[in-house]
């Protein structure tokens, strides 16, 4: 393999490195290539491009990269929250950072160990999830760095954070020139004066989401020339309009989700001769006064609130700013005036901060704002150099979409304001930064829009799966495990379950399986994938993809490990989709010689997580088509298991319901199974599930019930539980013809004579009540199967069909009596044998409900028609068949019935011959 290396110029900052050409043919088979060659400005460029866990590898492989890897250059900033860090951490990462200047953690403890970076000459620290943070672990960190120059915390509530540690800020941080702070329940004017005494640089201030702030102490802060105090409450806007209209340099103002009023907004503009822009954005009082937004204000100065266009009031604030208002934070980055800079700096992180907390509160009647400039300010905000915006505002984007987070329901039209933005493309690209909090955020936000199945295209087709596969196999756990999320989502889309086949992308999911179960706290990516394999699973050829690459023994061994319910679920789910293809594949044979699988699956329905049951019963619906499996499955003690489940599950979810009685339908189509379940006790929950209004449930445990009836001994128990009035319930009231067409079959089976010969055997001579209920029982019993074939009489096509042999007349029939569903059972040698001999019987109802049931069986087109029409040929039915269709005193429909049989076994056995 030969490579050309072409040179570019990179540009950081102000400062260019020129990377020379490497040409000629390098050999990287033949070893010619010598990476620790490289001119060490290449080198330091590839290291700038790496997170500090990856330097630190990357240093250790030799001496010229360690040499290279401690350049201070690589050391200036360090995002450590996506790490754990502790003092360990820290104290191996100190020798490299002397020349520190911006640092970012999360979490108290991570505060606790930034000291043992011993980084002396610290400028900026900001921190998150700091809920728990105390005076003392702020007192301290600030007290040991005090160059610090920016110090954020938030946007967490600091409630355990009061007015000492702020006055310990000061005292400790003379340099101060930002400080913003979120959640603190008082800011006293002790803390406050202190700031305006010690640090006379100070000049952004914020106390966000703060429950008490001295108004009037504010006004003393002279320095200040940006002020938010955002979502505080229990502000007193009459002192407001007092003092803060005195403060000298105050530039930019932050009243965002307060209770301010009309009245203190005009006063603060008409007062103050240095304010010239001011955010309001989700203050009710001011929405709420329809007159206010109509007020012209004094020239430059703007205000900035949901019903005003933020973008080109922005505009506004510069006269030799551009004049396209939808670029105007894109626009001035071009600019080389400071203060322009500095005011849109702040704009940018306070506009984007508000936009996050009201997409979390998510509060009624902002559609319009968000369908018309809140979605535009958010993409814009994506392309900020700030990293802290463009995190904000990928965290917003994947939340204000966001309507019901338990079912993953979300906002249709603004997810496709998001495409409509160009906002997909903008999102990719982000998630393709080095930078790992940018990576988790945007591939969170491309996650949650992707529910919507427009995005979700959209995001396949700007290869939205490649850059997700790229960033799952991240090291760090919550890019991994965003990034699987959004891969979960797109594994949804028919459209492009395809793409998901290509490439490799389906061994990355199992790959990521593997490697994550082998190291603690990747629950989360395991879950997601195990998700996304789950749905790749329900299509054919991504199915027998995942067999192909080793995702069937990685979900096994996860079923059979993992103690996560959320884990355990989508395992199952997995595996029950893997097995649902039946004989396109041999999927489901290939869950059975899986060493465990099927002891884990039984295991599993006697979780107490309903999801976990659900999904571990029906992958055992699904394996029990095959025959080896039903034996595997009660061998590994599935009957019992299930019976169980079935008996406890009265008031769980539908669905649960569903594939419990499924599984023991499933499992009934061996007698030995059948049997089984009677002795176990599954008769009982098996009548109350047919009880059920839900469709889907009394259908399935009707099904059951049906195959339990093939046996004399269940036919009784299902008497003795009152199962015949249910079954006659189903049969004359359900909505599904499947259901009603299987309790007719199940009461044919209980009352053909043999259930009565076993009761006779069985009964004593006071037994006679009995006998008698059981007959009773019998008449109700075939008047419903009477019934229920009559319903499907239509009797001008019956009279055409009876008066005439055309198989034109037939076909008719054959279409008003058709149940779509009948057409996927399969039915036993010993289940045809057993309607072949009802022809015999001397009911004519029995007789009628035979034909009829073979008929079903034996449509042409029906998935099993071809076998049971051997079975039938091969027990000589057709000798049965002519007798019912020329006898007498059989019924008119059971005799076209018949003939409709006989000629669906010629069609077949016609089909046969010439194949």
């Amino acid at each position: 393999m030969s490579r050309r290396v072409r040179g570019r110029v990179v540009r950081r900052g102000k400062e260019t490195l020129d990377c020379p050409d490497i040409d000629g043919n390098l050999s990287l088979d033949e070893g010619m290539l010598d990476w620790t060659n490289l001119p060490d400005d290449t080198s330091i460029q590839l290291f700038s491009c790496l997170n500090h866990r990856d330097r630190a590898s990357l240093s250790s492989t030799c001496r010229t990269w360690w040499a290279i890897g401690k350049s201070p250059c690589l050391w200036k900033a360090l995002d450590l929250r996506h790490h754990k860090c502790d003092a360990a951490a820290a104290t191996s990462l100190a020798s490299r950072c002397e020349s520190l200047h911006k640092v970012r953690f999360r979490g108290p403890e991570a505060a606790d160990a930034i000291i043992h970076l011993e980084a002396k000459n610290l400028r900026e620290i900001s921190g998150d999830c700091c809920r728990k943070m105390s005076n003392v672990v702020l007192s301290v960190l600030v007290a040991r760095h005090a160059a610090l120059e920016s110090l954020i915390i938030g946007p967490d509530f600091c409630e355990k954070i009061s007015s000492d540690a702020i006055k310990a800020i000061a005292i400790c941080c003379p340099k101060l020139q930002k400080l913003r702070l979120s959640g603190i329940h008082e800011v006293n004017a002790r803390a406050i004066n202190a700031l305006s005494q010690h640090c006379p640089n100070l000049a952004d201030v914020g106390f966000i989401d703060c429950r008490r702030v001295d108004e009037t102490a504010l006004g003393n802060v002279t320095s200040v020339s940006f002020l938010s105090v955002a979502g505080t409450t229990n502000i007193k806007w009459n002192l407001v309009s007092q003092q803060w209209t005195k403060l000298p340099h105050l530039i930019a103002l932050d009243v965002s989700r307060t209770d301010i009023a009309p009245v203190t907004v005009t006063s603060l503009f008409a007062s103050s001769c240095s304010l010239k822009v001011l955010c309001a954005l989700n203050c009710p009082s001011l929405e709420q006064d329809t007159s206010f937004a109509t007020i012209k204000y004094h020239k430059g100065k703007v205000l900035l609130a949901i019903f005003t266009d933020i973008l080109r009031g922005a505009a506004r604030l510069f006269v030799d700013m551009p004049k396209n208002d939808q670029n105007v934070f894109l626009d001035w980055r071009n600019t080389k005036d400071r203060k322009t800079n500095e005011i849109l700096n702040w704009l940018e992180w306070i506009i984007s901060n508000s936009l996050l907390r009201v997409s979390e509160i998510n509060p009624a009647g902002l559609d319009y704002f968000w369908l018309n400039q809140g979605t535009s300010l958010l993409i814009n905000f994506l392309q900020s150099p700030q990293e802290e915006v463009q995190e904000r505002a990928a965290m917003a984007l994947a939340t204000f979409v966001v309507i019901d987070e338990e079912n993953a329901s979300i906002h249709t039209g603004r997810a496709e304001a998001v495409i409509r933005y160009g906002g997909i493309r903008l999102l990719l690209n982000v998630a393709c930064s080095w930078q790992e909090g940018l990576q988790a955020e945007a591939a969170k936000a491309i996650a949650n829009l992707s529910v919507n199945a427009n995005v979700a295209k959209a995001v396949a087709d700007e290869g939205g799966v490649n850059i997700l596969v790229n960033l799952a196999r991240s090291a760090n756990r919550f890019v991994a495990e965003e990034a699987v999320g959004g891969l979960w989502n797109l594994s949804v889309g028919e459209d492009h379950k395809g793409s998901f086949a290509e490439a490799g992308r389906v061994k990355a999911l199992v790959d990521l399986i593997i490697k994550w179960s082998r190291s603690s706290g990747g629950e989360g990516v395991l879950e997601r994938a195990a998700g996304a394999l789950a749905n790749l699973a329900a299509d054919d050829k991504c199915s027998m993809g995942i067999a192909s690459v080793g995702g069937l023994h990685a979900l096994v061994t996860l079923a059979r490990t993992s103690k996560v319910d959320g884990v355990l679920e989508q395992a199952a789910r997995a595996l029950a989709n893997l097995a649902a293809h039946g004989e396109s594949n041999n999927n489901n044979v290939a869950v059975r010689r899986e060493a465990g699988a099927l002891e884990a699956l039984v295991q599993l329905t006697r979780s107490v997580h309903n999801g976990v049951r659900q999904e571990a019963a029906g992958a055992l619906w699904n394996l029990s088509f095959d025959d080896k499996n039903r034996e595997g499955i009660a061998a590994a003690g599935g009957v019992e298991a299930l019976v169980a489940l079935a008996s406890f599950c009265a008031n769980t979810p539908h669905s649960l319901q569903e594939r419990v009685a499924g599984a023991l339908w499933g499992l009934s189509v061996s007698e030995t199974n059948s049997i089984a379940i009677g002795q176990e006790g599954g008769v009982a929950p098996l009548i109350l599930l047919a009880r059920s209004a839900a469709e889907d449930v009394h259908e399935t445990a009707v099904g059951a019930l049906w195959n339990l009836a093939f046996n004399p001994g269940n036919a009784l128990r299902i008497v003795d539980e009152g199962g015949v009035l249910v079954l006659v319930r189903v049969c004359t009231t359900s909505a599904s013809k499947m259901a009603r067409f299987m309790s007719s079959l199940a009461l044919a089976y209980m009352f053909d004579g043999r259930m009565h010969e076993i009761a006779l055997a069985g009964t004593s001579a006071g037994g006679t009540s009995k006998i008698v209920k059981l007959d009773n029982l019998r008449t109700l019993a075939l008047k419903c199967i009477d019934d229920f074939v009559m319903s499907f009489s239509n009797p001008q096509a019956f009279a055409a069909a009876a008066a005439s042999s055309a198989p034109t007349a037939l076909v008719q029939v054959t279409e008003a009596v058709s149940i779509q569903e009948a057409c996927q059972l399969r039915c036993s040698g010993a289940e045809i044998g057993r309607f072949v001999a009802m022809l015999r019987n001397p009911s004519p109802k029995l007789k009628g409900c035979a034909a009829f049931a073979l008929l079903q069986f034996t449509i042409i087109g029906g998935r099993h028609a071809p076998l049971h029409a051997k079975l039938l040929q091969d027990t000589g039915a057709q000798r049965l068949l002519r007798a019912a269709a020329a006898a007498a005193s059989a019924p008119p429909e059971a005799k076209i019935f018949a003939r409709m049989v006989l000629r669906n076994l010629e069609q077949h056995q016609a089909g046969s011959s010439s194949t």
